[in-house]
C-alpha cells in the first residue's frame, strides 16, 4: 500500500509542492513548527533514512539546504533547521524550516495550518526558489 507521502507525490491527495524532480520532492508540512516547514521526501518508498543509498541521501541534504536558504529569504529566521525522525509516516522524509530559536524544533509543538495560508506560503516559497 502506498504511504501518504507517496500519494501526495502521486497527486491523489493534495499537497503543496516546492520542489520537485527526479529524485525527491519538497512540499510544506500541514502541521509546520514555523511558516515554511518542508519535508523533502525520496519518491522511492524506503522507510529509514538509514536504508536510503548514499546518492539519495545525499540529494536529499543538498535539496533541504536549498530549500531552507529560500526559507530564510521567504520567511526570515536566525537558521535553518533540520530533522530526520520518521515517526509519522513510515517514508523517510527530512524536516526542513526556518528556526528562530532551539524552541523551534520542538516536533510536539506543531500545529496544523489553513490551506489558504498553506498555499500563500508555497507561492512565497517557490518564487524564492525560482520556481
Amino acid at each position: 500500500m502506498a504511504t501518504l507521502f507517496t500519494k501526495i507525490i502521486n497527486g491523489e491527495i493534495p499537497g503543496e509542492l516546492v520542489w520537485e524532480d527526479d529524485v525527491c520532492v519538497a512540499f510544506l508540512n500541514i502541521a509546520p513548527l514555523t511558516r515554511g516547514h518542508a519535508l523533502v521526501v525520496p519518491r522511492a518508498e524506503v522507510d529509514q533514512w538509514t536504508d536510503l543509498d548514499p546518492a539519495t541521501m545525499g540529494h536529499l541534504m543538498e535539496v533541504a539546504a536549498t530549500v531552507g536558504r529560500a526559507q530564510l529569504g521567504a520567511f526570515g529566521g536566525k537558521r535553518v533547521g533540520v530533522v530526520i525522525q520518521g515517526f509519522e509516516v513510515p517514508h523517510a522524509h527530512v524536516h526542513v524550516f526556518p528556526a528562530s530559536s532551539p524552541d523551534d524544533f520542538d516536533l510536539s509543538a506543531a500545529t496544523p495550518r489553513d490551506p489558504a495560508d498553506l498555499a500563500q506560503d508555497a507561492v512565497l516559497l517557490r518564487e524564492a526558489l525560482g520556481r
